[in-house]
């Protein structure tokens, strides 16, 4: 730490902000495909099916960018060590804009059939390559340059782009559904926000390329040996934090999409609300999400990151078997669950990211970070709606409790083993 703190040109508040715009552009990504999922690709794309089954095969492709993800990291980590930094997010970046704008033209399945179904899930794919390939580095160095006694507070930074993210989403979704009648917007609306994000991640290219080509970071990222490194020697040199990282957190992923995606698919399914109504609570449980965000860096330096999460996965817990009651309490009820749950997701994921990634060696930190993310996502939200909504829909909505408690029992058992394993080393 010394030596990052004695450079007189580290500003991590600079940084902060390059990590806030690149994360906010990829969760606006990702985000207007999942609220496309529920309200928009079972009548365009699965218009054949009956709207549960249509819903959930728009969750299966959904799934298709997670798993997509760990493939685009190790590819694009070869384009770096060969041609650099900038070669690798300028076309990591171009990749994700172009495969998230190539949706907004994919023909309804009315007139292409078939092949309307295989481009989008196509397009997905390529989101999800390009999404891995999008890795910056600038969170580890961030954290890296952070105070001893900040570490928290900085490791929460790039997760505020989750709500960011979801609030632009949500908001440009809710005004076009407030705006359009039903037919324009199953027909064109719904196609605007791919195009705005294609804009999105031209910015956001910009604002990164700006801090990762220098030769003031680069000098960084070299002296805290943040470079890429192999798959395959990341696995040989430290591959079980990665899986111990995506487990520790997975309550918190777990929960991600179960306050975001699912709510708005059972709720609308059920008639029980508006969508517009939904959608309006979800923004204003994103604004909690900030909220909880922030509160989460202070509580970790307050607490330790670890126990952070352990104390916030038993609250996740106890929201979990709360679910039933809120989710078929009425209107009342729902947003309470709705609210609740974003705000509880903010002060989880605030420290999702930064607990056991800080076990790597500065060698593996680069990669590692990577990775340990592409493989939270995966077990932890890239299923998370299809299984809720296929659980509920089957077992009633008990059954996403008991979905929720497992991911909360997985997270307090890996950071057992992360503390057992840390005391084992010292």
């Amino acid at each position: 730490m010394g030596g990052y703190q004695g450079h007189s040109k580290v500003a991590p508040g600079e940084i902060a902000i390059g990590v806030i715009i690149g994360r906010a552009s990829e969760y606006f990504d990702f985000f207007v495909y999942g609220i496309a999922s529920v309200l928009v690709f079972p009548q365009v794309f699965f218009p054949f099916l009956p709207p549960l089954d249509g819903m959930l095969m728009a969750f299966v492709l959904f799934s298709f960018a997670f798993i997509a993800r760990p493939f685009g990291t190790s590819i694009f980590m070869a384009i770096q060590r060969r041609w650099g930094r900038s070669v690798k997010l300028t076309a990591a970046l171009f990749l994700l804009g172009t495969a998230t704008a190539g949706i907004a033209f994919v023909p309804n399945y009315n007139s292409l059939g078939t092949h309307a179904i295989v481009l989008l899930a196509i397009f997905r794919v390529v989101q999800g390559v390009a999404t891995g390939g999008a890795w910056d580095g600038l969170p580890s160095l961030l954290a890296l340059n952070a105070p001893e006694d900040k570490r928290g507070w900085y490791s929460m930074i790039g997760q505020l782009g989750a709500p960011i993210g979801f609030l632009l989403a949500g908001g440009l979704f809710l005004y076009l559904r407030s705006t359009l009648n039903a037919d324009d917007f199953l027909d064109w609306g719904w196609r605007y926000p791919f195009y705005v994000a294609f804009a999105i991640n031209v910015v956001a290219l910009f604002a990164r390329l700006r801090l990762v080509v220098t030769d003031e970071y680069t000098r960084l990222l070299e002296e805290g040996e943040l470079k890429p490194v192999g798959t395959l020697v990341m696995f040989k040199g430290q591959g079980y934090n990665i899986f111990l990282g995506a487990f520790a957190s997975l309550a918190s992923y777990a929960l991600f999409h179960l306050v975001t995606i699912f709510p708005l698919s059972w709720l609308s399914l059920q008639s029980t609300q508006s969508v517009n109504s939904i959608l309006t609570a979800e923004i204003f449980g994103g604004f909690l999400g900030i909220v909880g965000t922030i509160l989460s860096g202070w509580l970790a330096d307050k607490l330790g990151r670890r126990n952070t999460l352990g104390t916030l996965a038993c609250l996740i817990g106890i929201f979990a078997l709360c679910t039933p009651w809120l989710l078929e309490g009425g209107p009342g009820g729902q947003d309470a669950f709705i609210i609740i749950g974003f705000f509880l997701l903010g002060l989880s994921y605030g420290q999702a990211a930064g607990t056991v990634t800080a076990n790597f060696t500065r060698q593996f930190r680069y990669t590692g970070a990577a990775l340990t993310s592409d493989f939270a996502w995966l077990v932890g939200a890239a299923f998370a709606p299809l299984v809720a909504l296929s659980l509920s829909s089957h077992f009633g909505v008990v059954a996403v409790s008991g979905y929720l408690l497992s991911g909360v029992v997985c997270t307090l058992i890996a950071l057992r083993i992360n503390r057992a394993l840390e005391t084992r080393a010292d």
